[in-house]
């Protein structure tokens, strides 16, 4: 099909293949027991094949909207066989995640209209976010352009030891405090160097916590306040981490993160190491935020920008 053209590089698509294998292989296994036996896709079919995206982390809601949109097919085409059934679900998932995600890009870049851009990363402790960040500053200083790193999670030591290790290993400038300090403090002083040193993009690290929500949505909104007063407008983007290997408490945590504060993308990390990827399908839809980079392995490099395209390809790969 022409819609899956490869549009990644070989190294890139291999990785994604790679660390998107449990999913598919789960999937795929399942997705043949739902029409052993079958010919056409009728009531049975559609019922086995709502448990397996259920089972497969999609979500109960997303695998509704999916139902739905495979028996309007049905109805208006009389006859589908099974054979034909893999196809339509490719196409009505990659339908699916082109609602919420453009799905067009394959290269780490940020909107460099003004400077510089600051990104806030949020997400509990344990899901990759430091990771994460340090990844992604790996990734833009790949692309030419100047990173600086705020460790704004104060409440943990080790949070702003490990942002450290990732400063480090990049070699990027990081602007830290004391544990305990005021992660608002933090913020300001690392957009005021941000802009001593005319950088391009400055990632934020947050607190991890969710055990009182109240105290993270005022926590998040005073550090957004005072790096307003530095650069107006700020954050242009705040994400949240997610590990993709949670499965559903996955979107229990993008429930409360969004409750919290405005979150505009997401980032699903280790889905090298769990079946559960359908997650990506299901949090991507419900919660209409844009999934923007994927985890699928432990190099510097298996951090990717998410591609839908790509994506769908590899979750049915090997399977026509």
């Amino acid at each position: 099909m022409s819609l899956f053209k490869k549009i990644f590089s070989t190294q890139k698509k291999e990785t994604l293949d790679k660390g998107l294998e449990k999913t598919k292989t789960n999937f795929l296994s399942k997705l043949s027991k739902a029409v052993v036996g079958k010919s056409k896709v009728d009531d049975d079919v559609l019922d086995n094949l709502e448990e397996v995206l259920v089972s497969s982390d999609v979500g109960v809601n997303t695998t509704l909207k999916i139902i739905d949109r495979i028996e309007a097919r049905v109805s208006k085409d009389k006859y589908l066989g099974v054979d034909e059934l893999n196809a339509i679900l490719r196409e009505e998932i990659a339908g699916l995640l082109s609602e919420t995600n453009s799905g067009s890009e394959t290269e780490f870049t940020v909107p460099l209209v003004r400077k510089p851009y600051v990104i806030m990363v949020v997400g509990v402790n344990g899901v990759g976010k430091t990771t994460t960040i340090g990844k992604l500053a790996y990734q833009f200083k790949k692309q030419g352009l100047k990173v600086v790193l705020g460790a704004a999670d104060t409440f943990r030591a080790a949070a702003i030891d490990q942002l450290q290790v990732w400063a480090d290993r990049v070699d990027v400038p990081i602007v830290k405090q004391s544990m305990g300090s005021d992660p608002a403090s933090v913020a300001f002083d690392t957009l005021s160097s941000a802009l001593k040193q005319n950088a391009d993009v400055v990632i934020i690290d947050t607190a991890g916590r969710l055990h009182n929500k109240v105290n993270l949505m005022n926590e998040l909104t005073k550090v957004k306040r005072v790096m307003q007063k530095v650069v107006e407008g700020t954050p242009d983007e705040v994400l949240l981490v997610l590990d993709g290997s949670t499965g559903q408490n996955a979107f229990e945590q993008a429930k409360q993160f969004t409750k919290a504060t405005e979150v505009t993308s997401l980032a699903v990390t280790k889905l090298d190491g769990t079946a559960k990827g359908g997650v990506v399908i299901g949090i991507s839809d419900q919660f209409q935020i844009p999934v923007k980079y994927i985890g699928v392995g432990e190099g510097m490099d298996d951090l990717q920008v998410f591609n839908k395209i790509e994506f769908v390809d590899s979750f049915f790969s090997g399977k026509e």
